[in-house]
């Protein structure tokens, strides 16, 4: 099916531009986000995504060439899990870190006496 009609399918809300859609593009935007991801589940998921972005921006927007327009809506939400699952990678890191050296400063009244009193025998040394 060319691209004018799938977009005439969307203008009209029929499901079958999605069905379209992913036969024509399905293989087209699963590349993009496995090339970024690297993952098969989360590659499908922003394939998935990708419809359903599709559905929702194509009424009011008319894209010109649609297998760019799909491809770059893939990419970019394809780019935003990635981020996403690497933020949370940092945080969990970030707890554990925070975890190790908790016992190390729970009790600083006995840090700062210990640093006053290093403090005084270097300056009279």
């Amino acid at each position: 099916m060319e691209d004018s009609k799938i977009i005439e399918l969307y203008f009209q809300r029929s499901e079958d531009a999605i069905k379209q859609t992913d036969k024509k593009y399905g293989k087209y935007c699963y590349t993009i986000a496995y090339n970024i991801l690297s993952d098969a589940l989360d590659s499908q998921e922003c394939v998935n995504d990708t419809y359903l972005k599709v559905w929702e921006t194509i009424p009011p927007a008319k894209p010109s060439r649609l297998s760019y327009f799909i491809g770059k809506l893939t990419r970019n939400l394809s780019i935003d899990r990635l981020r996403n699952r690497s933020a949370m990678k940092r945080s969990a890191e970030a707890d554990v870190a925070f975890e190790e050296i908790d016992g190390m400063i729970s009790d600083t009244s006995v840090d700062i006496h210990d640093g006053i009193f290093l403090k005084n025998t270097i300056n009279s040394y």
